[in-house]
């Protein structure tokens, strides 16, 4: 079947197809896509810290403040590979405007939000929203920017601002609590999706599959339903623990579901996920590092958090001075990294990002009660924020190089899918152990040196299958 994509942005003569120099139109689409992404980034963390003051003013259990949180990541991280695939067959701009145009309006919802339901509603609509526009997003990106220097910095770019909103918005959750009430944290989503979707409609054009094939209903129902289900167990057993009945139910049916997927996928004649992608190495291993990388270093930000305001008793400001200077490196890894993967090349960098990153959460270790605790902390998230972007811009161009235009979509759909997983998953499961200790240093640390592990175990699975990946394409 022969399939086309048309162009997001027309190319600039003067420029040649490989060269890395954008021009002001690409930059100022690379500045539309990154700020939306951005901005889903950010609602991930920027109510983490106003919870307490949100449950008193909306009349919120503290049981059921989680729920502020899960009912965003819920339908964010589950609905992405069906918004993905729509995306292709409708167009990725109009699916793309949709999306934004979601999230505000429920960005103003939240903000006004008088009751818990009307709040919760307005979360849940905000991540259908941001299920539309991460894949999207990524879609546009990747086929705008031709494979080589282009796409590599934008990658980066696109990167080195996903990881900065999610640090960013612990920073700022903080910040705008203090001093404008919780509301100011959903008002400021609502601020920037406007000029976001203001922006848009005049540098995007679209781009879709020239034919309409069908919607893969039984694999959307599994996998949809799957990654809500896992998602709903492993935030809730951050919570309340593995033990309760909703639980194991629900955990239990997310593994089914997905299994039912992959079964489902396999028989499908227009299947939602090609099992044969999967199949390709670079796709598979650079996913799981991605997935890896992000549920690991959204932990990392977490459990510090936890740390320096708790055991170290700093304040909501001073704690985000910490963040900050690991945002400036984010900021700076990120603009070089393409460079740095250049010189060394991709699959180099994806190793050593994730065993940078895991030597140094295992620092952390060290971590007391003492004033060098503060140092150690600094240090080490900002040294390991170097490998977490290495890791972030290397699998990005990992897991899409070699695919044609017609399977970005998909392949992006994984990609951005493996981004909003790790950040869903990471802390629930984590957190989970480190409430399993009575003393919360002793969790801090147990939780720590799992993370390390896991890095350490993924680096060494993702350097075996690349050189295999390498030796089979000779």
């Amino acid at each position: 079947m022969a399939t086309e994509t048309l162009p997001v942005t027309a190319p600039e003569p003067s420029k040649a197809p490989g060269s890395d120099r954008l021009t002001l139109r690409a930059k100022l689409v690379l500045f539309v896509l990154c700020a939306a992404q951005f901005m889903v980034a950010l609602d991930f963390s920027i109510l983490n810290v106003s919870l307490p003051v949100l449950g008193k003013d909306l009349g919120m259990t503290q049981a059921n403040l989680q729920w502020a949180v899960t009912a965003f990541a819920l339908p964010s991280g589950g609905f992405l590979l069906l918004f993905g695939r729509i995306a292709d067959l409708v167009g990725r701009r109009k699916l793309f405007l949709t999306g934004l145009a979601v999230f505000t309006a429920a960005s103003v919802l939240a903000t006004l939000a008088w009751d818990p339901a009307s709040f919760l509603a307005a979360r849940a609509i905000q991540g259908l929203g941001a299920a539309v526009i991460v894949p999207t997003g990524m879609s546009l990106l990747t086929t705008t920017f031709p494979e080589g220097p282009q796409r590599d910095r934008a990658l980066g770019i696109s990167g080195t601002l996903l990881s900065l909103g999610f640090t960013i918005g612990v920073v700022l959750g903080g910040v705008f609590t203090d001093n404008f009430g919780w509301r100011s944290t959903m008002g400021i989503l609502a601020v920037a999706g406007v000029i976001v979707l203001a922006a848009a409609p005049g540098l995007l054009t679209e781009s879709r599959h020239p034919q309409r094939p069908r919607i893969d209903v039984p694999g959307a129902v599994t996998v949809t339903g799957g990654l809500l289900a896992l998602i709903y167990a492993l935030t809730t057993a951050a919570q309340q623990g593995f033990g309760r009945a909703d639980v194991i139910a629900t955990l239990t049916a997310g593994i089914a579901l997905l299994v039912g997927f992959v079964a489902v996928e396999s028989r499908a004649a227009e299947p939602l996920v090609s099992l044969q992608m999967l199949r390709r190495r670079t796709v598979a291993w650079g996913n799981l590092a991605g997935i890896t990388t992000f549920a690991m270093m959204s932990t990392v930000v977490f459990l510090l958090t936890l740390y320096l305001q708790e055991i170290r008793g700093l304040s909501a400001f001073r704690t985000g001075l910490v963040f900050g200077v690991q945002g400036v490196a984010a900021a700076l890894t990120g603009m070089t990294a393409s460079r740095v993967i250049g010189r060394f090349g991709t699959r180099t960098v994806l190793i050593g990002g994730l065993l940078l990153q895991s030597a140094l959460t295992a620092t952390l270790l060290l971590l007391g009660t003492g004033p060098s605790g503060t140092w150690i902390a600094l240090a080490a998230v900002t040294i390991a924020c170097v490998g977490h972007l290495w890791v972030i811009v290397s699998y990005g161009i990992t897991a899409t190089s070699g695919l044609p235009d017609h399977e970005q979509g998909l392949a992006t759909g994984l990609v951005t899918s493996s981004q909003q997983l790790g950040l869903t998953i990471g802390i629930p499961l984590l957190s989970a152990l480190a409430s399993s200790r009575t003393r919360l240093l002793d969790g801090i640390h147990l939780a720590l040196a799992a993370d390390a592990a896991i890095l350490l175990a993924v680096a060494a699975l993702v350097t075996v299958g690349l050189r295999r990946a390498s030796a089979g394409s000779r």
